[in-house]
């Protein structure tokens, strides 16, 4: 039977490792779609276009609030 890691391999707790992998998503799925955007505007179709730049404006948004959370964090 093998335990969740819990910080003692990676020296990381669960949560702040959490924190991270969040915030390396939320910009690889900015820069992810960037090229889907640039697929649909090579198609012309806008409404495409449209849901994925509001997408990729939410991730760079989640991706901010999660660095500003790490930071106010690494100070402490």
């Amino acid at each position: 039977m093998t335990q969740a890691e819990t910080g003692h391999v990676t020296g990381t707790k669960d949560k702040d490792y959490n924190l991270i992998w969040y915030i390396e998503a939320c910009l690889d799925n900015a820069l992810r779609l960037e090229t889907y955007i640039a697929d649909a505007e090579r198609e012309g179709d806008t409404e495409i276009v449209e849901l994925f730049r509001k997408a990729q404006s939410d991730s760079r948004k989640g991706a901010e609030m999660g660095k500003q959370l790490l930071r106010s964090r690494l100070s402490a």
